[in-house]
Parts: structure tokens; C-alpha cells; sequence
């Protein structure tokens, strides 16, 4: 059977996806709350989350707070920066995918990144 187009690709828009973490949930709301104010994220959601990890010979079993950050592929390395000067880690997990979304969706978060109704 053949695959079925869902949306139409004339209708989508890449839109990037940033993803991070951070060990508390005061931390994920600042760089939440920051990242929107500067304008690098439309919107950033934030889950709270438990990861697993070895870090400096240890094992660790931790709470974390997860932030997705949307934004253009064209502000990532603002957002990356930001980040990187905003984050309480040593070494913060950086995660960065294109995904296409809905042509309105893309619009609203160029609109809101500062990047008008240009797609990237």
C-alpha cells in the first residue's frame, strides 16, 4: 500500500527543535522564560523527566527537567549560545533536529523569533 501524505509538503515549513536539560525545575523555568524573552524560542516546553547516566566514573539516577525549545533552523546557533551562557552544566545536552510542521505553525514561530514570514 502506498504511503499516504498527511499534509500536504506544500504546507509545511521547517521549524527547528532544541533540546536540553537541567537539574531543577526553578532551571527550567528561568531558561524557559529567557529563552522566549530573547526572542531564540517561540516556545519552549519543559517535562519533567528521570535520566540515567555515567558522568566522572559514577552512575547516576537523577531527576531532570527536559526543555524543547522551537525555533528557525536559521536561530539554532543564537539559540545554541544563549544556552550555552544560560545553562548551570558543566557539559549541557545539546540536542538539535529539523522537523517540518504545519505552514501556520512555522509562520507563527518565525513571527515570534523575529524571522517574519521567511522560511528557511
Amino acid at each position: 500500500m502506498p504511503a499516504v501524505d498527511i499534509v500536504p509538503p506544500s504546507a509545511t515549513a521547517p521549524v527547528a527543535v532544541v533540546t536540553t536539560t537541567v537539574g531543577s525545575e526553578a532551571d527550567a523555568a528561568r531558561l524557559a522564560r529567557g529563552a522566549v524573552q530573547a526572542r531564540r524560542a517561540a516556545c519552549v516546553q519543559v517535562e519533567r523527566i528521570t535520566s540515567h547516566y555515567v558522568w566522572k566514573g559514577q552512575q547516576c539516577e537523577e531527576p531532570e527537567w527536559r526543555l524543547v525549545c522551537k525555533t528557525l533552523p536559521a536561530t539554532v546557533p543564537a539559540l545554541l549560545a544563549w544556552l550555552r551562557e544560560a545553562h548551570g552544566y558543566e557539559v549541557p545536552q545539546l540536542l538539535v533536529r529539523t522537523e517540518l510542521a504545519a505552514a501556520d505553525y512555522a509562520d507563527w514561530v518565525a513571527q515570534q523569533v523575529g524571522g517574519g514570514a521567511e522560511r528557511t
